[in-house]
């Protein structure tokens, strides 16, 4: 198991960017492929990227490939995302998830991930 908080939400003009932060304690970070979902009010929690245990290799999601990088620190057991020229439809809770994984699949189903953090709000004004 691996514990996670994630930091970095807040309130962010149209156009604007954003850094989402993902601290993990507890198991071996390097062995776990990591994540971030998105959920907004009424709606699925939604995928949107992964990136594996060695770091080499990613998935992002089609609705958000041109905008948003994930990325990892393993010096500080981080894995972050970047979000650039964000719009107010990327309102919702976003979530960081961990899989233990260490051979570098990356996975995008909810169901794959075991470990979750508690979410940051993401509200994006127009």
């Amino acid at each position: 198991q691996v514990q996670l908080v994630e930091s970095g939400g807040g309130l962010v003009q149209s156009g604007g960017s954003l850094r989402l932060s993902c601290a993990a304690s507890g198991r071996t970070f390097s062995n776990y492929v990591m994540c971030w979902f998105r959920q907004a009010p009424g709606e699925e929690r939604e995928f949107l990227a992964a990136i594996s245990s060695s770091g080499t290799r990613s998935l992002t999601a089609d609705s958000v490939k041109a905008r948003f990088t994930i990325s990892r620190d393993y010096a500080g057991n981080t894995v972050y995302l970047h979000m650039n020229n964000v719009k107010p439809e990327d309102t919702a809770v976003y979530y960081c998830a961990g899989a233990y994984s260490p051979y570098g699949a990356v996975f995008r189903t909810r169901d794959s991930y075991s470990n979750w953090g508690q979410g940051t709000q993401v509200t994006v004004s127009s």
